[in-house]
């Protein structure tokens, strides 16, 4: 059983206060207390400075976080295997991006669910930095994310080759044309993903490669929900820069129009990401199979 002490250390990072801690934990404050002193007492460290009545980590409490979050997780997930053993049973819990939600990746994964009796797959959306936080603590087992791999303690796999592409109505003119001209798309309406995301970052590098700022464009609105972008669009709202992964359900059935955008060539990859110690490697070459027998 995972020490007390985590349990209350990571209860009281969640919530910032002692006294709350204490009431979902269903122990005292002078309980919660203790435990925090003893860990502080075992590591010789401090583990929180108090500044205008709020509860800040100290750097070594930053790290002790970290590694109280793996233990939790690697408990959580020794019980959750246990359980699986018993009940002849798998779960995996697999993350992914908004990107990666919009394209066909939960298909695959339904799929895949279907095909092997007694799975379970949780799905987890974050962004690909948290997602790798996330495989550090063993908070999930696979991640797919957009990009080169970020940490080389982990492995990957390459899922997809993805591109950024014009996406539009059909009742736009420019569907009419082969490949999109940057001039015409300042301009249209657009509809982009927030600067946070990598695919806004990956279209604004490109543009700074060709000295041209994304200040000269009309965007008149900003979305992180893939699928609400797509919508907007397909009521010819306006027009937006997204992956062509995202897209394939549309191609398929001519709802949208995808264009290339001349001298606009964004390639990115799209990866299964996991730790070096993931035993079951057949997963992984049965969800390419099943992703490329959809998308090729």
């Amino acid at each position: 059983m995972i020490d007390q002490k985590f349990i209350t250390f990571l209860a009281v990072c969640q919530y910032r206060n002692f006294t709350v801690a204490a009431k979902q934990l269903n122990l005292t404050q002078p309980a919660i207390s203790q435990h925090i002193k003893q860990l502080e007492s075992e590591l010789d460290i401090t583990i929180f400075n108090r500044t205008n009545n709020e509860l800040k980590l100290t750097n070594e409490g930053n790290i002790l976080l970290k590694y109280a979050r793996r233990i939790a997780s690697l408990y959580k997930d020794l019980e959750t295997k246990i359980e699986d053993e018993k009940k002849q049973t798998k779960s995996l819990v697999i993350g992914i991006t908004h990107t990666a939600e919009s394209n066909v990746i939960a298909e695959v994964l339904a799929i895949y669910c279907a095909e092997n009796k007694g799975l379970r797959i949780k799905i987890i959306t974050d962004t690909i930095r948290n997602l790798y936080d996330k495989l550090s603590t063993y908070e999930i087992d696979l991640a797919i994310v957009e990009g080169q791999l970020l940490n080389k303690k982990y492995n990957s796999i390459l899922l997809d080759t993805d591109s950024l592409v014009a996406v539009m109505s059909n009742q736009n003119p420019l569907a009419k044309n082969q490949i999109i001209n940057i001039n015409d798309l300042k301009k249209e309406k657009m509809i982009l993903r927030s600067p946070t995301s990598q695919t806004r970052s990956l279209f604004v590098s490109q543009l700074e490669n060709l000295n041209i700022s994304i200040e000269e464009f009309n965007i008149i609105l900003e979305i992180d929900n893939i699928a609400t972008i797509k919508d907007l669009i397909a009521k010819n709202m306006a027009v937006s820069v997204l992956p062509k992964s995202t897209c394939y359900s549309e191609l398929k059935n001519n709802s949208l129009a995808i264009r290339p955008i001349e001298n606009v060539n964004i390639m990115r990859q799209t990866n299964i990401v996991f730790s070096k110690d993931f035993t079951d490697r057949y997963i992984l070459d049965e969800l390419l199979s099943i992703y490329h027998s959809i998308v090729h």
